[in-house]
């Protein structure tokens, strides 16, 4: 059982149907058509500015790269750093709207929201860059909720729930709308313009919050001394985690000792910090709570559809780039994306029911099924037109899970309590953030270990003496003996280009194998949700009888 909050001041003269469903978000009021309207645009920019600033990251690192001189390791440390601080924030920030009030949360976080922007103003070396990175990370966070309270103020109560929907589905159109629109910010690679973009949005999300505030909510003390001992315990090890998955790929498990240490301490620091809080009287983490069946399905359901996605962030992205795509050859197939995962969120809101969640689930999983399908049998002459039909799959099944998902363990932390919320925020966090980690980061590692195995198979079976091979060493050779005069010079340039030849369709092979790898799991999710369910139903049905006599 919960405590009586302890009130830091009067709750407004609520109805019951107006009386937020927690503290710290908002009340359900009655609004003007008019003030609904503005309350969902406002929440549609706000989520997006939120997440384009790591959008523009993942689409332009290739170029950030150069601009500083950086190494592919350097260069990964970008993202990471995001990624290590947004992880850990969730760990406060929803005692922090609770105790400080939503209005109060929202305004402060967006003039932190522009004091990093400025910061990008004056970044001119790696290390700030990656400074900026990290505290961007941090001040994220909680705009992606308060975008989704806005746009949720945007709907009438009985349909609220559809608002969540779209609110949290809406967060994830920012990385391919950053797709679309960076070619045109950073064609004549002048970072200002980027920076400056992004400043302009976040002043802007100033102006709404300020201009149309959220109606107040209800202010409780929650913080406790030791809150602070589980926040300093576990986002360093949630951090250690972020970085040995992202550099483990590049550095090789195996070849950098330092992964070890990393992986140890972060290890060490969860296990210790969740420990505290195992014995915490008043924990800020549920521990006992984690360890219910029902609980580590949703963890296995939440982390498997995120690893899933790899299908889209890793594979087909990384593939196009092997492949000599550049940014502005991306912008149609993100496009196709983007308009796919928007009808996704509107199709997942519009079919909303509570009896239909798990079914909107198992539909995304068997659309990424057919898309893993679609892109299994890869070409070196493949572009990204032919992509269009498979990603919009994977686009629209992004856009449809993310809702059922939220809201399936919402449902049960709320069976729990309220104070199993702050448990379940960082468990939803956790799975999201750490599924597309270990899924780019299994999946490099798995794609890097089948090029090593064809390119020797390949290199093995380019014979000299093979009639096959001579005949196209000669027609590279012909190609350069047109530009080169000296024969042996051709010569060897002709063997570079077989090499090369080689290494590509090496490559292509090896991203084969991820898709349908992909395919495999995403098979494997299938059958272990109908399974779920065929069970359940099963249990309900036996209950029937013993219930009625």
């Amino acid at each position: 059982m919960d405590k009586a909050p302890h009130y830091l001041e009067t709750p407004p003269d609520w109805t019951e149907d107006e009386r937020p469903v927690l503290p710290g978000s908002p009340p359900s009021i009655a609004h003007s058509r008019v003030k609904r309207y503005l309350y969902f645009i406002i929440g549609v920019f706000i989520a997006l500015s939120a997440g384009l600033s790591n959008g523009f990251i993942t689409a332009n690192l290739p170029q950030l790269q150069g601009e500083y001189g950086l190494t592919p390791v350097e260069a990964a440390w970008l993202p990471a750093a995001y990624v290590m601080a947004n992880v850990s924030a969730n760990l406060i920030l929803f005692k922090t709207r609770q105790q400080y009030g939503l209005r109060l949360f929202s305004e402060i976080a967006l003039l932190a929201f522009i004091a990093v922007m400025l910061l990008h103003m004056f970044v001119d070396t790696y290390h700030s860059a990656l400074f900026v990175r990290f505290f961007s990370g941090l001040v994220a966070a909680p705009l992606s909720s308060l975008g989704m309270y806005y746009i949720m103020q945007g709907f009438t109560k009985e349909h609220r729930i559809k608002g969540l929907y779209i609110g949290m589905g809406f967060s994830q159109l920012a990385v391919p709308l950053a797709w679309i629109i960076s070619p045109l910010l950073v064609s004549v690679n002048n970072w200002q313009v980027l920076y400056r973009f992004e400043l302009g949005l976040a002043v802007c999300c100033y102006a709404m919050v300020v201009a149309l505030k959220l109606p107040r909510s209800i202010r409780i003390a929650v913080f406790e001394k030791q809150d602070f001992v589980t926040f300093a315990l576990l986002a360093p090890g949630f951090a250690c985690l972020c970085a040995v998955l992202v550099q483990g790929p590049l550095l090789w498990w195996f070849d950098s000792p330092w992964l070890a240490y990393m992986l140890i301490a972060g290890v060490v620091l969860l296990v210790i910090g969740f420990g505290y809080e195992h014995l915490r009287e008043n924990p800020l983490i549920m521990t006992r709570w984690l360890g219910a069946s029902s609980t580590l399905r949703f963890i296995f359901a939440a982390f498997a559809l995120r690893l899933l996605m790899s299908e889209q962030t890793y594979a087909a992205v990384n593939f196009l780039k092997t492949m000599g795509m550049g940014p502005d050859q991306f912008v149609p197939l993100y496009t196709v994306i983007f308009f796919a995962m928007l009808f996704g969120v509107i199709f997942s809101a519009i079919t909303f029911s509570r009896e239909h969640m798990t079914s909107q689930l198992l539909f995304a999983v068997i659309l990424i099924f057919i898309a893993c399908g679609l892109d299994r049998h890869l070409t070196s002459d493949v572009r990204p037109a032919n992509f269009y039909l498979s990603q919009s799959l994977v686009a629209f099944a992004g856009g449809l899970f993310i809702g059922p998902l939220l809201l399936t363990g919402f449902g049960r932390a709320m069976q729990q309590g309220a104070s199993h919320i702050v448990t379940y925020i960082v468990l939803f966090a956790a799975t999201q953030n750490f599924g597309g980690l270990i899924g780019s980061s299994f999946f490099s590692t798995y794609q890097k270990e089948r090029v090593q195995v064809y390119q020797m198979t390949i290199n093995n079976g380019l014979d000299s003496t093979d009639s096959l091979v001579n005949q196209r060493l000669q027609q590279y050779q012909a190609k350069f003996s047109s530009v080169i005069s000296d024969p042996n010079k051709a010569q060897a340039q002709a063997r570079a280009a077989l090499a090369q030849a080689s290494s590509r369709e090496a490559q292509v092979r090896a991203y084969n194998d991820v898709i349908y790898l992909n395919g495999i799991f995403a098979l494997i999710l299938l059958i272990w949700g109908l399974t779920n369910i065929a069970w359940a139903r099963y249990s309900q049905h036996r209950q029937l009888p013993s219930s009625s006599n």
